[in-house]
């Protein structure tokens, strides 16, 4: 076998990669580029096919379809060929993942900000009695 190139390093690696993320991980990363949030929002009002979903954006069809098979492989767009026409969905339940996710770090934080404005509070009370003494 013959030692492998650069490239055929990088994407092994590449794919190691993707194979030890976690669900959530690539919501959040199919997520973080505004051309498949804009992708994702057109899907909202229904299925497209990857040409309508381009139409937008100034950009190839094969940069589109890159695009599209991250937001594929998060869970958050399913794609069907029928005859010549490649038509993209969005998949509600990855999406409610990371808002539930995110909600729940919400509550998380907010508890804990409530439990700091109580304790500053407290604090200042005591503040407050411990001026008057003087």
């Amino acid at each position: 076998m013959p030692p492998l190139d650069e490239r055929a390093v990088a994407l092994i690696l590449k794919r190691m990669l993707n194979y030890q993320q976690q669900p959530l991980d690539l919501v959040f990363q199919a997520l973080a580029d505004p051309t498949r949030r804009g992708m994702i929002a057109r899907l909202t009002r229904g299925p497209a096919s990857v040409s309508e979903l381009a139409e937008p954006f100034d950009m190839s069809l094969p940069a589109v379809v890159q695009h599209l098979q991250v937001l594929e492989s998060s869970g958050l767009v399913t794609s069907e060929k029928i005859g010549r026409v490649r038509t993209c969905k969005i998949e509600p339940k990855m999406m409610m993942t990371a808002e539930d996710w995110i909600s729940s770090q919400r509550a998380s934080w907010e508890a804990r900000l409530d439990r700091l404005g109580e304790y500053l509070k407290e604090l200042q009370a005591k503040g407050k009695k411990i001026g008057r003494k003087r």
